[in-house]
């Protein structure tokens, strides 16, 4: 078609016609799109609750069968100490190891005990005439940082207790005390961890999700 030779009218309908075809394309692609977005989604949602469902029928099997074999282990002997919240067991091959930690918190005599002890802090900086660059002054009070959820780290609050020596004062003693007394457990978190033998003869960990795969 040679466009030179069309009339003006001719090339109207004609650039009409092309601007339809391209919005009936792009209307077709769009369409496309957002059928193969919500193929996409729908399918990704599926298999994930799937393996979510499987995942946490796996995670309560385990824990039954866990709960089974550490009281049989208990019963025969097998454990080091009564107290013991975990345990490893595995074949040549394969191990599992099963890790309980214990839940800790503090209740609210660590809100007096913490508001004790920043007033303590501050009247010892200032009688060492230092200023807050004091190595421990500026440790004991890192220590005392809350986590998003507002609540005091338990494993940091017991490296207060590593400094009464170097605080070596009645009230600091009696501080920590109120901490410990405030420290109270909730339950226990087991967690479950496998390991297979590689090629090499080591020992490597087994990772369930599947963004360690």
């Amino acid at each position: 078609m040679d466009i030179d030779k069309l009339s003006e009218k001719e090339r109207e309908e004609l650039l009409s016609r092309l601007s339809a075809e391209k919005k009936l394309k792009e209307a077709a692609k769009r369409k496309n799109y957002q059928k193969m977005r919500n193929r996409f989604i729908a399918s990704t949602e599926k298999r994930i609750r799937k393996y979510v469902k499987e995942g946490m029928a796996l995670k309560k099997w385990l824990h039954d069968e866990a709960d089974t074999f550490y009281n049989a282990m208990k019963g025969y002997g097998e454990l080091k100490r009564d107290e013991q919240l975990g345990f490893t067991v595995g074949n040549d091959n394969f191990r599992i190891q099963v890790k309980g930690n214990r839940v800790k918190r503090f209740d609210e005599r660590a809100d007096i005990a913490e508001k004790r002890l920043i007033d303590y802090l501050n009247r010892w900086i200032q009688s060492k005439g230092e200023g807050e660059r004091n190595p421990v002054y500026k440790l004991a009070m890192s220590l005392l940082q809350r986590n998003e959820a507002g609540d005091l780290d338990y494993k940091s609050v017991s490296r207060l207790y590593e400094l009464e020596q170097d605080f070596n004062d009645t009230e600091y003693t009696s501080i920590m005390q109120l901490f410990r007394e405030s420290n109270i457990v909730e339950g226990t978190v087991v967690r479950f961890y496998f390991e297979e033998k590689d090629e090499m003869n080591r020992w490597k960990r087994i990772e369930p999700s599947f963004n360690q795969m």
